[in-house]
């Protein structure tokens, strides 16, 4: 389903050590509509347990929770973390997007182009 690049593993890793240590925290990732392109992408730490529709993966002790609706669109991506000279941050590298954003949040698959709306951080 989804991948974590070990660049992005490693700055998961160190962000649940900091913020919830000693607590079984997953990673959500998720599509909703919106953003400039259709769709945009959202993740966040979740200390719930995983919902019944949830796909889990785990990848090193992560694990990542995607629900049904978004697994459609994330089959096969990866997340990472780009350390920029402007800045840096976790990014999801997704071959289902025929089009994204210039804001990198956002995209458009070849089925699904979504309700398009402004790009806006």
């Amino acid at each position: 389903m989804v991948t974590v690049s070990e660049s992005a593993l490693s700055q998961l890793k160190s962000l649940l050590a900091e913020q919830a240590p000693g607590q079984q925290l997953g990673l959500r990732v998720f599509v909703q509509p919106g953003g400039c392109s259709g769709f945009s992408y959202g993740m966040g730490l979740d200390e719930n347990p995983p919902r019944p529709d949830d796909e889990i993966d785990e990848v090193a002790g992560l694990r990542v929770y995607v629900d049904a609706f978004s697994a459609q669109y994330l089959e096969g991506a990866e997340i990472d973390y780009v350390d920029a000279l402007m800045g840096g941050g976790f990014t999801i590298n997704n071959p289902q997007a025929v089009r994204t954003c210039g804001c990198g949040h956002s995209f458009q698959t070849a089925d699904e182009a979504g309700q398009a709306k402004s790009c806006s951080h």
